[in-house]
């Protein structure tokens, strides 16, 4: 190098990233034309990691605090570079900060239904969506298998390839387990843990760590969500009978304490049995002739006296209406 050529040079002698913003992962240290004077003061802030890179090999690792750049302190690169000892400006290596901030409210989501092997059901189809965060733990791994020389990598370059890691995984350790779909949706939280149990070796191996995982919301195709609906009704249907069993047996107590004594108990009794009776016809013509209009008119007896609640009388009217129509 001529005398002309060393005074062109440009040398470092303070070294910091003041930029760091949301969204950043890595960011190259801008160092054309320039050289980081022997004895320079690298400061790497409490949320970031630097790391040393010479000719694509990594070579020193630094946390945060601040670091002074000379020969005796940076083994790893002097035994790489050779470095003549003497000369003031000794090396000229790529230097890359990394954040280590928590990259927060990241989406994930099925866009093809995932198959579970639901107890109770079967195999279900089923889609899921929610968010999660992580962070940068291992710039090594992080820079050798992900972000490479860019000279800035952000959180939308990798979201891609996270998503479609997600939810391959996602989608190999649902169709393992043997789950309940209902008490799968009643307890999010729970399934939530045990998805981000199953993906924290996934982050791993891009040198990060998965923060949270959350399962905002899981359902099931429209014609399994109506079958679903379906088989609830019938056992609301099942329920009303109960209840107007029991609405029976409740007046017998209430009649026994009128001022009539047994005769109450007596009424009381012809009532329940008479509703007992009404509620087994009612039953019966459901199931013999299927007469939804007469079914109605007898609910609709039962609302009348009390028997069942007028929301009831509506949710089983409804049902029996569309037999109609």
């Amino acid at each position: 190098m001529g005398l002309f050529d060393l005074f062109k040079k440009q040398f470092i002698d303070v070294i910091e990233w003041n930029e760091e913003s949301q969204g950043i992962l890595s960011y190259r240290f801008p160092m054309t034309d320039r050289e980081i004077q022997n004895g320079a003061q690298l400061t790497v802030r409490d949320t970031q990691l630097a790391l040393f890179v010479n000719e694509g090999q990594i070579a020193d690792l630094f946390e945060s605090g601040m670091h002074t750049m000379a020969t005796n302190s940076l083994p790893v690169l002097t035994n790489l570079r050779n470095w003549d000892k003497g000369f003031q400006s000794p090396f000229k290596s790529d230097l890359y900060f990394f954040s280590t901030r928590e990259q927060l409210d990241q989406r994930w989501g099925t866009p093809n239904a995932v198959v579970i092997k639901d107890k109770q059901f079967g195999p279900l189809r089923i889609r899921a969506h929610g968010i999660y965060s992580y962070k940068l733990k291992n710039p090594k791994t992080f820079f050798t298998k992900v972000s490479g020389t860019k000279e800035v990598f952000t959180t939308q370059e990798l979201e891609g390839q996270l998503r479609s890691a997600i939810l391959t995984h996602l989608a190999t350790f649902m169709g393992k387990l043997e789950v309940n779909f209902i008490d799968m949706a009643a307890n999010q939280m729970e399934f939530s843990n045990t998805l981000k149990g199953a993906l924290v070796d996934l982050f791993s191996g891009y040198g990060l760590s998965l923060e949270s995982f959350f399962v905002q919301s899981i359902s099931l195709p429209e014609e399994l969500q109506g079958h679903l609906d379906k088989m609830a009704s019938m056992k609301m249907v099942g329920d009303l009978k109960n209840y107007a069993q029991f609405q029976a047996a409740d007046s017998i107590s209430i009649a026994a304490k009128n001022e009539s004594g047994a005769a109450g108990a007596g009424v009381g009794l012809g009532v329940g049995m008479a509703m007992g009776q009404s509620m087994s016809g009612i039953s019966g013509a459901e199931t013999k002739t299927e007469n939804p209009m007469e079914t109605i008119n007898k609910l609709h007896g039962m609302m009348k006296n009390g028997v069942i609640s007028q929301q009831e009388f509506e949710a089983k009217k409804t049902e029996l209406l569309k037999k109609v129509t």
